[in-house]
Formats: structure tokens, sequence, C-alpha cells
């Protein structure tokens, strides 16, 4: 069933405080823990923020081609999702992937390498923004083709099906999808055989309130999307996309679900895009209205003067957080820029995941005949 057991904007809690029943002691270490959960929480959103503004800045430069999708705006729902996850699930997202992949575990010099096309870079230069990829980490993708993820990852939850054990143990798969996804025809088929076979998956909707240029409400008969998870006879839940603690609890629980009861999840994570769909993209649809409730809702600083407000972080602490990741980002567009490009006899690798038999190895400067 659907339900909106979290609120969009300011989510509150049922579950009784985790001190409850425990010696002074024990609570002083727990508060210590938590207050370190959330400093490494704004480090993370600090790091995807400082990464995309510079990968933004790389793009105008013309360092990075292609197309190229920022998390701008989406940090605190990446640095939660990533939160909940555990180093056994795999991991599928949309093109809108660097923030992801630094969450996952990816060096930031080899995302950053990846956006210049270089062989340094996650997959050796040849996937570039959209296509993020780390078997070790079970990052599956990175997909540049809307809702081409979600087959694949709901081939993935079929697979740990058929080989495992439901348990807290098992193995989970997180798929990512944008808003606009909801409306093609994948994302129905998998959803549905997802709840006929009970499959160990969590869908999760990033709804940035824009599918490209068309708002939700001009694109779905059904604006509410975490609803549309009742149709398939699974939860639906609605969150609070600029809340990391909101969005790592939400995600925290439907992986349970998933482990244990071998049950699919539909979370809906409200959140806001700062940018256009793409670096390229002016965004000129866009109200003035809606630009102004954007920026209002920036996640990273709203988190970092929670933080301070709360005594987690002094400003000095803060402040010495972003000037690291502008360094790591400074240094990871150097390694990036000094890297060497991927040769040209490399152009055929990794076609194919094994050797194929007459596999063309044609280049574009051989003659078409030999002579």
């Amino acid at each position: 069933m659907a339900t909106t057991s979290r609120s969009t904007k300011k989510p509150t809690s049922t579950r009784k405080s985790a001190n409850s029943g425990k010696s002074a002691s024990t609570a002083k270490s727990a508060n210590a823990g938590a207050a370190e959960e959330l400093r490494s929480f704004y480090q993370g959103m600090s790091l995807v923020r400082a990464f995309e503004l510079r990968a933004n800045e790389m793009y105008a430069r013309a360092k990075i081609g292609g197309y190229c999708h920022l998390n701008l705006g989406e940090e605190a729902t990446v640095i939660g999702l990533c939160a909940a996850l555990e180093d056994r699930d795999y991991l599928y997202t949309t093109y809108r992937d660097h923030g992801y992949a630094l969450m996952r575990g990816m060096e930031p010099n080899a995302v950053m390498a990846e956006l210049f096309g270089k062989q340094t870079g996650v997959v050796g230069g040849w996937g570039g923004s959209m296509h993020m990829f780390d078997m070790e980490k079970r990052m599956l993708g990175g997909y540049g083709i809307v809702g081409g993820q979600i087959p694949p990852a709901t081939g993935a939850a079929l697979a740990i099906a058929y080989r495992s054990e439901a348990g807290p143990e098992s193995e989970a798969v997180m798929c990512l999808l944008g808003d606009g996804t909801t409306n093609i025809g994948a994302f129905h088929e998998s959803l549905n055989l997802a709840g006929i076979w009970d499959l160990p998956i969590v869908y999760v909707i990033v709804n940035n309130r824009l599918g490209m240029g068309t708002t939700v409400e001009g694109a779905s008969a059904e604006p509410e999307l975490y609803k549309r998870a009742s149709a398939y006879r699974m939860e639906g839940v609605r969150v609070d996309g600029d809340d990391p603690v909101a969005v790592r609890d939400a995600a925290r629980d439907a992986l349970t679900s998933a482990r244990e009861k071998r049950r699919p999840v539909l979370l809906e994570l409200m959140s806001y895009r700062l940018k256009g769909h793409s670096v390229v993209d002016p965004a000129r649809y866009r109200s003035q209205e809606d630009t102004d409730e954007a920026k209002a809702n920036d996640p990273v600083p709203a988190f970092r003067a929670k933080l301070i407000a709360d005594g987690v972080l002094t400003e000095e602490e803060a402040d010495a957080i972003d000037d690291e990741s502008d360094k790591i980002v400074t240094e990871s567009v150097t390694f990036a820029d000094e890297s060497p490009d991927p040769s040209v006899d490399e152009l055929f690798d990794g076609v194919y995941a094994s050797e194929v038999a007459n596999l063309p190895r044609r280049r574009p400067a051989d003659p078409v005949v030999a002579s």
C-alpha cells in the first residue's frame, strides 16, 4: 500500500529515542556516534557540491564533453541513500550519477578523470559523465537511456532471489530513477514483475519536480508518484529528499523489507534541481518563483546551519570541511588534466565482456579494403 508516513518537508518520527532505557555513559557514546555520522553527512554533501560546481566549470572550459548532468540540489538525497546501502548491495543510477559514484567509494581523481575522458577514469575514459561503473563497489551504472537501468536492476534482484535466501545478511538492489521515468513502459513492467516475484529491490524516484523541462503535474495524471506503488501491491513512501537523515532512515527501512521479506518498495524523494536538466540547459522554462523556491530549499547550507545550531559543528569546523572539499576537487582536476588520453589501439576494447568471433577491428583511419 502507498503510505505517507513522512512529510515532504518536515519528517517526524514515531520511533523511540535511541537513548531510551540506556545508561548515561552509553547514551553519551551514542550521541557522540550520531554527531560523528552527521558530520560525515555534511562532509559528503560538501564534497558532492564542490565536485559538481567544478564539473560545471570544467564543462564550460571544454575540458568535459558530451552530456553532463549534475547533482546540484540533490546532495542530501545522494548522501542519505548511500548511507543506507551496505557494501554488498547493488546500485543502479540514472545519468545524474557523479555524486553517487563518489559516495559509493570511487576516488574523486578517477571520477573527474572519467569526466575528462582520460585513461585513469573509472572506466578508462570510455564512459564519461553518464556511465560511472565499478563492479567492486557494486555500482553498475550510470545509464544514458531514460529508464535503461530499471530492467537490468530488476534482473539483478531476480538473480539474488534465485541464488540466496531472504534474511538480514541478504544482498539487495537499489534502482534510482527520475520523476519522468515513471511514465515509460519499463517502469511499470519492472515493478509488476518485482511485485509478482517478490524481488529484493528498492526503486527510488528522485522527484526534482521537473522531467527535463516538463513539470510532474504536466506529465503525470497522478503527480504523487509514490502512489503508483499501490498498483503493484507494494509499499510506497514519500520522503523529504532535502533531509539526509530522513532519506537514510526511509531507505534503510525499505532495504530491510527487500532483504528480509523479499518485498519491493517504491520511495519517492522530494528534491529540487538547482540548475537546468544538464549543464547546457538554461532552464528558461522555470518561473522565477520556482527558481527562488529551489534556492530557498538548498540542502547544503540548510544542513550546515542546522548542524551549527545544534552544536554538532562550529563555523570554523564547517569552513574547514568546505576547504577540504575544495582541495580534494582541485587535486582531482589537476590529476585529470595531467592524465593520458585513451589510445586508439584500445578503441574496440570492452565492447563485449568476453571475446567474440569476427569482432570488427577496423579503425577510422584504416582503409576499407586492404591493399
